[in-house]
């Protein structure tokens, strides 16, 4: 019997996500446990496994389109010698996939899906999330949209296109493009940066930031590293600062336990386990892998752990849980020469803390001058969640860590 192949849902807030691949042809034949297709996402490229077998008879959905509803159908799977059905079975979804992050819409629809207008319907309009809330912002009737996503749904690109506006339904003219002389290169924005503006303008716009910086002495710190680097068997591995200082902040924040919070409107939620987030930069944008139970794994974990993140990360290759969650995040600029900055905070979490590179600067010690190499620390906290005092406190305690640094490795 023919069953839909639907679009996953990826996450419990996921509703559209965009086809980036096929990795099967029509006429394939298709076992539990393949690979069919991948789904992109804000923060990966996820893959979709089959949970049964068949023929995989239908392509109803293309590569490259996006805004394709959660619960589509996006193939049709049959058994082998079936007649394959023109348009979807209707028929239980012959897939599940992991969880991952929503997505925004806009594209061509899929040359397959036969696109119904919903005007012409007496039935309920078919109509993406996104497009409704942006239809009612803009006072567009749906019923005078023609919806070119599968099976006549609105989408985003359909309401940009316009509709008939609500005479009722007055809002602000938006401003004219800037005009700009000269050559222009335009460059589309990914599903990741769009995402990453959408948070980072909620997190500033929301969350009321306030930020506290200390110097810290690096110099005991590197001579760890290196004694440690040196004594490892070859190519077992190679701590970094990174490395070292995801180890300290989770230290930190077991000994100041006020900083791996998250407030909530009605609660405040301390958290007994410490997973770092750290950001790692991509081609894209940003993703923040998480190395889980910083406090307790040793140094050589978190850099084994860490570097396998962040490549995997770069490839787009990480799994949901693995950048889904953290208490804590970390943004070390250091490697880029940077003297000091402030991050901005990763929502749901209540602090993350900046680390730009260490240099040689002039310190006093007791009446006498001298040179040491030192690293200014930069912590933004929700002060909803945290006071100026306890930040304070925090950053003294990790600076204390950093110093005495052979607490990381007793």
């Amino acid at each position: 019997m023919a069953t839909d192949i639907l679009m996953p849902a990826l996450s419990p807030t996921m509703t559209e996500g965009k086809l980036a691949r096929w990795l099967k042809n029509e006429g394939d034949k298709v076992s539990a446990g393949d690979v069919i297709a991948e789904i992109e996402t804000d923060k990966a490229t996820m893959e979709v496994e089959a949970v049964d077998e068949g023929i995989l008879g239908r392509i109803l959905v293309q590569e490259g389109v996006e805004g394709v509803a959660v619960n589509t159908p996006i193939a049709i799977l049959v058994e082998e010698g079936e007649d394959v059905p023109a348009a979807s079975s209707g028929q239980t979804p012959a897939i599940a996939a992991s969880a991952a992050e929503p997505v925004a819409a806009a594209s061509a629809p899929a040359p397959s899906a036969k696109a119904a207008s919903p005007k012409e319907s007496s039935e309920r309009i078919f109509v993406s999330p996104l497009a409704k809330r942006m239809a009612k912002e803009r006072g567009i009737a749906l019923g005078t949209l023609n919806g070119t996503g599968p099976n006549g749904r609105i989408l985003k690109r359909d309401v940009e296109k316009g509709g008939n506006a609500a005479p009722a339904a007055a809002k602000p003219v938006p401003a004219a493009p800037i005009a700009v002389e000269g050559d222009i290169t335009r460059v589309p924005n990914s599903t990741m940066r769009k995402v990453i503006a959408r948070r980072l303008t909620e997190s500033k716009t929301q969350v009321p930031h306030f930020y506290v910086s200390v110097d810290i002495e690096l110099d005991a710190l590197l001579a760890l590293r290196s004694k440690l680097n040196a004594t490892a068997e070859e190519n077992s591995f190679k701590l970094s600062v990174n490395d070292m200082m995801i180890k300290a902040v989770g230290l930190a924040l077991k000994k100041v336990p006020g900083l791996n919070v998250q407030f909530t409107d009605s609660e405040t939620l301390h958290f007994e386990n410490v997973d770092i987030s750290m950001a790692v930069s991509i081609p894209e944008g940003l993703i923040t892998p998480i190395i889980r139970n910083a406090d307790l794994k040793s140094l050589r974990e978190i850099s084994r752990e860490a570097k396998d993140l962040a490549k995997r990360a770069r490839a787009g290759k990480l799994k949901p849980e693995e950048f889904q969650g953290g208490t804590f995040s970390i943004s070390n600029m250091g490697m880029f020469g940077v003297r000091d900055f402030a991050a901005i905070i990763n929502p749901p979490q209540a602090g993350i803390l900046a680390i730009a590179s260490g240099e040689k600067r002039a310190v006093i010690r007791g009446d006498q001058l001298a040179i040491a190499t030192v690293m200014t620390a930069t912590l933004s906290v929700d002060h909803r969640a945290v006071d100026g005092a306890l930040g304070a406190q925090w950053l003294n305690a990790l600076r204390d860590i950093v110093q005495n640094p052979y607490t990381l490795v007793v």
